[in-house]
């Protein structure tokens, strides 16, 4: 019995389904041949629209490939210039859904794009102008000679068209805001990236600093974080001098140094594009919070979290009584005292004089509004709620904003 034969009887060699396709230049997927089975087609055309380029991104592609290959007979210098080489408006692809045990003792020939339960085994890509006469780039190309096709055009330096800049701002501790408002399919991807490129854990977080500043590990670290964000049409060509960081659907995103920056204490920003430079004090252009939909959430001295239950899905009940009394101390008498009396001092700063190591009155509850949004956000509240009223004897209530400091801490207030 031949060896590819007894791995097959014993389920060793995946099952195959051959398939041929083509794409249009929007990304329109037209089976010529395909498995019967509809899940199976679904799985094909999956890995297919996820890895074939599109639109301007396909252009881009080819022209990318077709310099490459030098079939360019003059320089490229501008973006008109690489914009005057036609584009097919079609793709074959053929290949074949192999599911199983995909690579032990199968043919290794082709791009592999995995799927659920095995992988999508690419063969061949051709192009077509008229869907008659079919063309293909030959795959033995020597990588160094196309490199130098590429690069030696100077609109190989040539990045896309801005169509969009986000600045996502990201504190240590978790908090991650994005200016302006992304739409809402732009947001978990953005916030992935930003995470991404601050680092995933607290070392991360170190590292990529001092990647960004050439620092070392005696510079202190940074508090919060800005990257911008600049989300560009495909480039002219794709080469070495203008990789994007990542690509959003048929859009690629790349980093803004000189609007990127960092705090070391919240409030002064130094830009990464010149880390010995002046440190500057300004905020992001978040969304006024006057205008967010918030929830009143009362919080105890003695650990009582409370609010009206329509306000707050029971799914998130649980997760915000624990995040506020891990943010306020509340049931415990020495971290309450300390966080109330931050509170006071940071709220009424310029209008108390309090003598050091004096003991300022301990709030029986605080009042806080909690942005309703958050509540589905997975980072930490702390950075979110507003607190807007204290009470010390847990019926009347003083307004934080009022132009008046409440009544039990007039004794500190600074005489004009």
């Amino acid at each position: 019995m031949g060896e590819a034969k007894r791995r097959k009887q014993l389920g060793l060699m995946p099952t195959v389904y051959p398939f041929d396709a083509t794409m249009d230049a929007d990304g329109t997927l037209t089976f010529t041949r395909a498995p019967e089975d509809a899940a199976h087609r679904e799985l094909i055309a999956g890995a297919l629209q996820r890895s074939q380029p599109y639109g301007a991104a396909w252009e881009s592609q080819y022209r990318t490939l077709h310099v490459m290959h030098g079939r360019v007979d003059r320089f490229l210098e501008t973006a008109e210039d690489v914009q005057s080489i036609p584009v097919p408006a079609l793709r074959r692809l053929s290949g074949e859904l192999a599911l199983g045990r995909v690579g032990e003792g199968s043919e290794t020939t082709g791009r592999f794009l995995p799927v659920e339960g095995g992988a999508v085994r690419l063969r061949e890509v051709q192009h077509s102008d008229d869907g008659v006469k079919w063309d293909a780039f030959p795959v033995n190309m020597d990588p160094r000679r196309a490199m130098e096709f590429l690069l030696q055009h100077p609109a190989a330096t040539l990045g896309g068209e801005v169509v969009a800049t986000y600045v996502a701002e990201q504190w240590r501790e978790g908090r991650l805001d994005i200016d302006p408002e992304p739409p809402a399919e732009l947001l978990d991807m953005l916030e992935s990236l930003a995470r991404e490129w601050h680092g995933d854990t607290e070392e991360g977080w170190q590292e990529t600093h001092l990647d960004a500043t050439d620092g070392d590990d005696t510079d202190p670290v940074p508090v919060a974080r800005r990257v911008a964000f600049e989300l560009r049409q495909p480039a002219p060509l794709q080469s070495p001098l203008n990789l994007a960081f990542a690509t959003l659907g048929n859009v690629e995103v790349t980093v803004n140094r000189e609007n990127s920056s960092y705090s070391l204490d919240g409030e002064a920003w130094i830009s990464y594009a010149d880390p010995d430079g002046e440190a500057r004090e300004d905020a992001l252009n978040l969304p006024d919070f006057l205008d967010v939909e918030t929830v009143p959430v009362q919080v105890f001295a003695d650990g009582r979290v409370e609010w009206v239950d329509e306000d707050v899905p029971a799914e998130h009940g649980e997760r915000l009584r624990a995040d506020l009394l891990l943010e306020t101390g509340a049931g415990n008498p020495a971290e309450w005292a300390q966080w109330t009396r931050e509170l006071m001092v940071q709220t009424f700063e310029s209008e108390l004089v309090v003598p050091e190591g004096a003991e300022l009155p301990v709030p029986v509850a605080v009042l806080l509004d909690i942005p309703l949004d958050a509540l589905d956000d997975p980072d930490p509240l702390a950075q979110s709620f507003i607190e807007s009223a204290i009470t010390f004897d847990g019926t009347n209530w003083r307004d934080l904003y009022d132009e008046e400091v409440p009544q039990e801490l007039r004794a500190y207030r600074a005489k004009d």
